[in-house]
């Protein structure tokens, strides 16, 4: 019969996965799947973290996650075996003497309780755990990195003005609600922020470590200014590319946001059915590689882009869809059940020199 370790490890090997596939699909630390391949315990945070990277993992590898637990508890039962020759050993009879003294005790103890609880002052009820208040925290420098728990807050100073960031939510995805929006992250996800809706990001976040569905252990954030190039550090040649200068609003296209300059935006999607979704990122030379992924119900996926994104969904109605950018939030919708949508998300200017960022159908 395989052992615990014995079935993750057959399992994960008979889809030719690698550990860090696996950690980058679950959110699951590396070293910590192997420790349960390996059956060592000892390095988890306490056994709640054991029993729940167990579950997600086996049921990520298709695996009867209560047949898992099942051989988790005979493993721990195990570490401590009681011997055979205890067991059976019957235990010794007591004199009868020390049974008499014992008794003679009992009722002496018995009277002296009853005696202490009624002729004792009335005790003030104890006090509640105490309960953790939401810490404040100020951004003095160009870059902060430190863990923030649900309700803490940020103020980050832009000019002369304070913006405040405050975590809402630590979930399956970490919630950041900012003066424009609410800033959605996975784990190891970044986002460049314009606080003051100016068009122009004034800083860098990045979801660095957290567990998923564990609000306790918080979130490592890292907040960055210095990452955000300043307007005047960009060319105008590179900020705004010849094919976004050059093509004004086609027939057909849906106009999600105008500016007088262009910023970089967010598509959000959070999906309700299965669906197969490619994304490249267009105009930006060292984002040119196309991503393929078999999406499933209740994941979600963001996509940051400075100038355009085209993207191919099977189902265009298996996904919400929503763009941020600006200060701004407006969902979109792709198609209908079923259909077979590819459509470009871009930067274009109009014949009026503004620019807008629309959704445009392409043939399929």
């Amino acid at each position: 019969m395989e052992s615990l370790g014995e079935k993750l490890r057959n399992a994960r090997k008979a889809r030719n996965l690698s550990f860090d596939q696996v950690s980058r699909e679950t959110n699951i630390a590396s070293r910590y799947l192997e420790a349960l391949e390996a059956e060592d315990f000892s390095g988890f945070p306490g056994e709640p973290y054991a029993v729940g990277f167990l579950r997600n993992y086996g049921a990520f590898l298709d695996l009867d996650v209560q047949e898992l637990l099942s051989l988790y508890r005979a493993f721990k039962i195990q570490e401590q075996p009681v011997p055979v020759e205890q067991l059976l050993k019957s235990p010794p009879g007591l004199p009868k003497i020390l049974v008499a003294a014992a008794l003679v005790l009992l009722v002496l103890g018995g009277g002296g309780a009853v005696f202490f609880f009624v002729t004792r002052p009335p005790q003030a009820e104890s006090t509640a755990p105490a309960v953790r208040v939401p810490a404040e925290y100020m951004m003095s420098g160009d870059f902060l990195e430190r863990r923030f728990y649900k309700g803490d807050s940020l103020l980050v100073p832009v000019g002369a003005d304070q913006y405040k960031l405050e975590l809402v939510n630590l979930e399956e995805a970490v919630s950041i609600r900012t003066p424009g929006r609410t800033l959605v992250l996975n784990l190891n996800e970044e986002s460049d922020e314009d606080l003051n809706n100016d068009g122009i990001p004034d800083l860098h976040i990045t979801a660095a470590d957290f567990v998923k569905n564990n609000a306790a252990m918080g979130i490592l954030l890292r907040f960055d200014i210095s990452a955000v190039p300043a307007a005047a550090e960009v060319p105008p040649s590179e900020s705004i590319p010849d094919e976004v200068a050059a093509v004004s609003v086609p027939a057909g296209a849906t106009v999600v946001f105008s500016s007088p300059n262009t910023y970089p935006f967010t598509l959000q999607s959070n999906f309700q059915g299965y669906c197969m979704f490619r994304w490249e990122i267009l105009f930006e030379r060292d984002r040119r590689d196309r991503n393929e992924r078999y999406f499933q119900r209740s994941e979600e996926l963001n996509i940051q882009a400075q100038n355009g994104i085209r993207i191919w969904t099977s189902n265009a109605q298996a996904a919400k869809f929503q763009v941020t950018g600006g200060g701004r939030t407006v969902p979109i919708e792709l198609g209908g059940a079923g259909e077979v949508v590819v459509a470009d998300i871009r930067w274009v200017r109009d014949d009026d020199n503004r620019y807008r960022l629309i959704i445009a159908r392409l043939e399929t």
